[in-house]
């Protein structure tokens, strides 16, 4: 055993590497890929998305909250979902005025950047 000391992003880690012979190297398991994700991501709840302009998840997060049904009428600026992030809680609003045509999303749903979320016509 070689005891290493690895510094990674000015953090310094103590390690223990333990040396193997050319032949050790020939039947040691392959290093592990990355590690799998700890939850899938959840399928959006509708499977067809309705037409018209789509407002989508500017970036990685957990719904908090739903304010639209499908078929509501909303004005520019009104706020359609709750995204948090970050520990941050952001409001996704209307880019227009217009009725949704569907709610992709529920309440606890993860959802990654450029997810769909609502679609209004």
């Amino acid at each position: 055993m070689k005891n290493l000391r690895i510094t990674v992003n000015g953090i310094a880690y103590d390690v223990q590497v333990e040396e193997l012979s050319g032949d050790a190297v020939a039947s040691a398991p392959s290093a592990p890929s990355a590690p799998a994700p700890a939850k899938a991501p959840a399928a959006p709840k509708k499977a067809a998305v309705g037409a018209g302009e789509k407002v989508a998840a500017p970036m990685p997060g957990t719904i908090v909250s739903v304010n639209v049904s499908d078929g509501q009428a909303v004005k520019k600026g009104d706020v359609l979902v709750v995204l948090e992030a970050m520990k941050m809680e952001n409001e996704i609003k209307a880019p227009a005025d217009g009725t949704v045509t569907s709610v992709a999303v529920s309440k606890g749903e993860s959802v990654d950047t450029g997810a769909t979320l609502v679609t209004i016509a």
